[in-house]
C-alpha cells in the first residue's frame, strides 16, 4: 500500500510539473551544434520510415502513431522515449527525414505542452537526449519559423527535468533523467542557468548509486552498460564545453568499465540476467572508447555475478542473492544459474525477460525454472508477492535464500566455483550446492549438484514434509537452456545428449547419479521480437529420499569448429517477418 500511494504520488507530482512548465522560456537555439551519439541501424530505420513500429514485443503499422490506441504501456513508454529516432537517423534519407520531423511535429502539438504519458523524468531526458543527438537531422530544411515549436518544447522539457529528476527511480531512470538534463543545459543557449545544479547532481548519483564494485542495486548488466553509456555522453559534454569534470564521473566510469568487462562472454553479450538482455551489438566497445578508460583485469567476480573463463570459453554464474527495494519487482529468481559461451557461439543461456512479451511471460521468465540451475517441481528459489506497482513489471521476489555463498579455487588445470544458496530452507529444508569447474583450455565444464539438510532444524522441516503429505520422496530437476541456434540431440540410448553448434563445434552433456535424461521444449525471451523464440532444454529429473540427493554432469567439447570455416556468420538484428524487407 506504501508503495502504490508513493507511485500514485509521484505520477500526480509529474502531472503538475508538466502543466507548470507550460509557459517556460524556449531555448534560444543551440550553443554549439551537437553530435549524434547514439547509433541505430539502417534496415529499421527504412522499416519506421514505412510506417512499422517494433516495440515492447508489439508491432505496430501506422503513420500516425500518436493518433492510435497503444497495444501497452512499455510500447508507449518506447514511442514517448524516442530511441527508435536512432534507427530513422541512420537510414538519413528523405523519406527518414520527413518521416521523423513529421512525428516529432506532431508530439509536439499533441503533447509538448505537459500533456500524455510521455513527461515522466527518465522518458523525458532519454526524449531530449534523442532531440539533441539528431538535431541536425530533425531540423533539417526548415527555417526560423518552422524550427521555433522544436525549441519551444525542449525548453519546457528541460524545465521539467530540473523540476523532476530527483522524482525518478536510483539507478537507470535517474541517470537517463540528468543526463537529458546535463545535456540541455549545455547544448541549448537560455539553459545555462542549470548546469551547475545537474553537475552536482549528477556526480552525487555516481557515488549513491554506483557500487564500489561498478555495478547496481538491480543488478541488471544491460542496465549497466546503458548507465555506462550515459556518462560517456555526460563526460563528453562536459569536455567539449571545457567544463570542469568532477571527480565522482570519472570515478564512477573507472569503477563500471571492469564490471562490465567481467559481465561480456566470449561473443560480446552480456550476461542475460534480472530483466537484461544481451545488450545493442557494438555498444559497449564504443562506450569504452569514448570514456578512455585505462585497461584493467577482468574481474573473478561483479555485481554478484561469478566468472570462470578458458580459451575461448566463458562462464557467467548468479552468485547473489535477488535484489530487493524497487528493483525487486523486476528480479529474476536465478540463484546458481549460469550461462555459457564458446567462441561467439551462446551454448547454455537463461531464458530472458517476458516484460515484452506480457504478464504471463514476465513472470514465467523470472522464474527458478527459466534459468540453468537446479529447481524444486512447483518451487522457485524465491517467491513472488504481491504487487502494486504495474508499472514496474511485476510482483516483487519475496522470502528468497538468506545466504549465498561462493568459495574460489584457482589451479592449474582450471577455475572453479563452490556455490550454495538456502532458498529451499524455509519450505523443504534443504539448501542447494553447486560446484562448477572450467579447464584452461574452456573445452570440459564439470558441473556437481547437491540438494542437502545440513542442520537438525533443515532435517526436521524436511521429513516433516514428507511424513505430513506422505510424499515418495521430493521431485527436482536440473535444467541447461539451450540458444535457439544449438541443436541438441539424445545419444546413446539416452544416456548423452550432443549439442551442435552453427560454428562447427560439437558439445556432449552426460550425468551421473540418480534421474532420467531428457530434451524438452524451451523458449528463448529475446527483446526487440515479435514472439519469443522456440529452444530446448537438457533436463535431468530425479527424486530426493533421503537427506541428500547429488548428480554429478559434464559438458564437454567433443569437436572442434573445422580449420576451413570461419564462424563470422551474423545473427540477424531485426526480428521482423522476411517479406518486410523487400524495398522498392
Amino acid at each position: 500500500m506504501q508503495q502504490g500511494w508513493a507511485g500514485r504520488k509521484r505520477r500526480w507530482g509529474n502531472r503538475l510539473a508538466a502543466r507548470a512548465v507550460r509557459s517556460a522560456p524556449a531555448a534560444g537555439g543551440f550553443t554549439s551544434m551537437p553530435e549524434p551519439r547514439t547509433v541505430g541501424f539502417f534496415a529499421k530505420g527504412r522499416q519506421l520510415a514505412q510506417g512499422n513500429f517494433l516495440l515492447a514485443g508489439h508491432m505496430l503499422e501506422t503513420h500516425t502513431p500518436w493518433a492510435v490506441e497503444l497495444p501497452s504501456a512499455g510500447f508507449a513508454a518506447e514511442l514517448h522515449g524516442m530511441g527508435w529516432l536512432d534507427h530513422l537517423a541512420a537510414a538519413g534519407d528523405r523519406p527518414a527525414r520527413l518521416a521523423a520531423q513529421g512525428w516529432i511535429g506532431d508530439w509536439i502539438t499533441h503533447y509538448g505542452k505537459g500533456k500524455g504519458p510521455g513527461w515522466q523524468p527518465d522518458l523525458t531526458g532519454r526524449r531530449v537526449l534523442r532531440w539533441l543527438h539528431h538535431a541536425i537531422f530533425l531540423t533539417a530544411g526548415q527555417d526560423a519559423d518552422g524550427t521555433m515549436p522544436f525549441f519551444a518544447a525542449l525548453g519546457r522539457q528541460t524545465a521539467f527535468l530540473a523540476r523532476r529528476w530527483k522524482a525518478a527511480d536510483p539507478g537507470l531512470p535517474r541517470f537517463e533523467a540528468l543526463t537529458g538534463l546535463l545535456y540541455a543545459a549545455y547544448a541549448l543557449i537560455g539553459m545555462e542557468r542549470y548546469r551547475d545544479e545537474v553537475t552536482a547532481a549528477l556526480a552525487r548519483a555516481c557515488a549513491e548509486d554506483i557500487a564500489a564494485d561498478g555495478g547496481l542495486a538491480s543488478r541488471n548488466p544491460e542496465d549497466l552498460l546503458e548507465v555506462f553509456t550515459l556518462l560517456t555522453w555526460a563526460l563528453q559534454a562536459l569536455q567539449d564545453a571545457e567544463a570542469t569534470i568532477p571527480p565522482a564521473l570519472e570515478s564512477a566510469l573507472s569503477r563500471i568499465a571492469p564490471c562490465l568487462r567481467a559481465l561480456r562472454h566470449a561473443d560480446g553479450g552480456l550476461a542475460r540476467f534480472h530483466g537484461g538482455g544481451r545488450g545493442m551489438e557494438g555498444r559497449l566497445d564504443h562506450a569504452l572508447s569514448a570514456a578512455n578508460v585505462p585497461v584493467r583485469p577482468n574481474h573473478s567476480s561483479a555485481m554478484g555475478f561469478a566468472r570462470l573463463e578458458g580459451g575461448r570459453s566463458t562462464l557467467l554464474v548468479d552468485a547473489a542473492a535477488p535484489p530487493g527495494g524497487l528493483a525487486a519487482h523486476r528480479a529474476h529468481a536465478s540463484m546458481l544459474a549460469f550461462e555459457l559461451t564458446s567462441n561467439r557461439r551462446p551454448l547454455v543461456v537463461s531464458s530472458g525477460s517476458g516484460l515484452p512479451f506480457g504478464p504471463e511471460w514476465e513472470k514465467a521468465g523470472r522464474a527458478t525454472n527459466s534459468h540453468s540451475t537446479l529447481s524444486i517441481d512447483g518451487w522457485s528459489s524465491a517467491r513472488f508477492g504481491r504487487t502494486s506497482r504495474p508499472e514496474d513489471g511485476g510482483a516483487p521476489l519475496v522470502e528468497g535464500p538468506a545466504l549465498v555463498t561462493r568459495h574460489r579455487t584457482d589451479e592449474r588445470d582450471g577455475s572453479s566455483l563452490l556455490l550454495s544458496h538456502d532458498g529451499y530452507v524455509p519450505t523443504h529444508g534443504l539448501t542447494h550446492v553447486r560446484t562448477l569447474s572450467l579447464d584452461h583450455d574452456g573445452r570440459s565444464v564439470l558441473g556437481e549438484d547437491t540438494l542437502a539438510a545440513l542442520e537438525p532444524a533443515h532435517r526436521k522441516t524436511f521429513e516433516a514434509l514428507l511424513n505430513s503429505n506422505k510424499m515418495r520422496g521430493i521431485a527436482y530437476a536440473l535444467r541447461f537452456h539451450l540458444h535457439p541456434d544449438a541443436d541438441p540431440s539424445l545419444d546413446m540410448n539416452g544416456s548423452a545428449v550432443s549439442v551442435a553448434l552453427p560454428s562447427g563445434e560439437l558439445w556432449v552433456f552426460r550425468f551421473d547419479g540418480p534421474g532420467r535424461l531428457s530434451l524438452e521444449p524451451s523458449v528463448y525471451l529475446e527483446k526487440g521480437r515479435l514472439a519469443p523464440r522456440p529452444c530446448q532444454q537438457i533436463v535431468v529429473r530425479a527424486v530426493i529420499l533421503d537427506e541428500t540427493s547429488q548428480i554429478n554432469w559434464t559438458l564437454a567439447k567433443a569437436q572442434d569448429t573445422p580449420l576451413a570455416i570461419r564462424d563470422i556468420g551474423r545473427d540477424d538484428d531485426l526480428a521482423l517477418p522476411r517479406d518486410l524487407f523487400a524495398f522498392d
